[in-house]
């Protein structure tokens, strides 16, 4: 065991997106983590938690996900789109311009994070593990 400092990043905790660490892991907890890197220069270890999990992803891909109609809940609201997650640990990205509905400037004016919504799947990068989402064709806005 190397005798120095290692670390995990907060994006190496989960697969679900951590607002704080405590939500994941706690002082003191042992934990296995995969070690994919030693940084000489810090002489520390890059350690990845969640390398260790199934990854949410990919089985929600596999389910013939392109085309479906998932309910989910707003996650986050970003200045280029809205963040759904439709299963646990797996969220998409419904755009300001998503061809089901008016052009929206500020997402903040028509949905809130919490809020659930159904989307439609319109794509599915296995290889960035991203989903492209949509409101669904005629829709003037998201159901509440």
């Amino acid at each position: 065991m190397f005798p120095g400092v290692g670390f995990i990043t907060i994006p190496e905790l989960s697969w679900r997106r951590a607002d704080a660490v405590s939500g994941v892991v706690r002082v003191g907890q042992r934990v296995t983590c995969e070690f994919p890197q030693f940084d000489t220069g810090n002489l520390e270890v890059r350690l990845f938690l969640r390398a260790l999990r199934p990854g949410p992803f990919a089985a929600f891909a596999n389910r013939g996900a392109a085309g479906r109609t998932p309910r989910g809940r707003v996650a986050l609201l970003v200045p280029f789109g809205v963040m759904v997650e439709v299963a646990e640990g797996v969220e998409g990205l419904v755009r300001p311009n998503d061809p089901g509905r008016a052009p929206v400037a500020d997402p903040a004016g028509v949905v809130q994070v919490g809020d659930e919504v159904t989307v439609v799947v319109v794509e599915v990068d296995r290889e960035r593990r991203g989903l492209v989402l949509s409101w669904g064709q005629g829709r003037t806005a998201p159901p509440p």
